[in-house]
């Protein structure tokens, strides 16, 4: 069907396939990437001075803009390269599943998590400026890894191994490098690990940060009144964020009664055409399965 394509079509098409929430980020780095390069030496030291994370109590509380711009500058083609492949592989699934402001939320709270951990820190670690998305990305491998568990992970010249241990691993050589004088933020890095982690518990406990969001919206458009009317609303969210936990369950008990096979019969399937080949109630399945075993 799409054998006469233009490459520009063919790029077009596949930037459009890619989730909102993730396409924006991957854009917005991309972008600020070759702005640092084609600006010169001068604009990325402006960039860095100005929007790079500095892990100093006064600087976080006086600045704060910094704990979400640093995410966005990397400083070289191997540290931008590895943080978006990363970001698609682990975070496809993770948005597909939870939604664009579920993701955004982790993402961004990953980042932001590790930065105000590396500044309760910086007495112990050192305080040097800090940029590239590693700890937000961190947040949502780890993330991938408690939804998906065992979903096997290709690498190359390795078999394939579950997200977990793959997951695990880096964050095991994060915590053996600390200190090292590699000039790689390994604070940040596990601090957005651990935040991801906890924030991807939050929301299995029902915290479901896209109908808060949902609430901060509204409130701000004027189309909810304050007072009685927003602690309806606040009521509202919770009773539908109960919904979604009862349908959960319905599901859960739905897969309960799957043979053992199913798993096998999915995970073969990726290997031989990938997770894009899996179809909707397949990828539901998949992420019902994983978090079980």
């Amino acid at each position: 069907m799409y054998h006469d394509d233009s490459f520009g079509s063919a790029f077009k098409r596949g930037y459009r396939a890619i989730p909102i929430a993730i396409r924006s980020i991957l854009t917005i780095c991309v972008v600020m990437f070759f702005l640092m390069i084609l600006g010169g030496q001068a604009f990325a030291t402006f960039l860095v001075e100005y929007f790079a994370f500095i892990p100093d109590p006064i600087t976080t509380f006086t600045q704060p803009w910094r704990l979400v711009t640093y995410m966005f500058l990397h400083g070289g083609f191997l540290h931008i390269i590895f943080n978006m492949l990363w970001l698609w592989w682990m975070g496809r699934p993770v948005e597909e599943q939870l939604g664009p402001k579920n993701f955004l939320v982790l993402f961004f709270g990953a980042g932001i998590g590790g930065a105000l951990i590396n500044t309760a820190l910086s007495g112990v670690f050192g305080a040097g400026p800090t940029i590239g998305a590693s700890g937000a990305v961190l947040g949502i491998m780890v993330t991938f890894a408690v939804m998906f568990p065992r979903m096997p992970i290709m690498l190359i010249f390795l078999p394939p191994i579950e997200a977990r241990f793959i997951v695990a691993g880096l964050v095991l050589i994060d915590l053996l490098l600390i200190g090292q004088a590699d000039n790689i933020a390994r604070i940040v890095h596990l601090g957005g690990a651990l935040t991801g982690y906890v924030l991807i518990k939050m929301y299995y406990r029902g915290y479901h940060y896209d109908l808060w969001i949902e609430q901060i919206t509204k409130s701000f458009s004027g189309k909810k009144k304050a007072g009685a009317s927003s602690s309806s609303g606040a009521g509202s969210a919770f009773k539908g964020a109960r919904r979604k936990d009862m349908h959960a369950v319905s599901d859960a008990e739905v897969l309960d009664e799957q043979e053992e096979g199913e798993l096998d019969r999915i995970l073969d399937k990726i290997s031989k055409q990938g997770y894009e080949g899996l179809s909707d109630r397949e990828k539901k399945i998949l992420f019902e399965l994983s978090k079980r075993n």
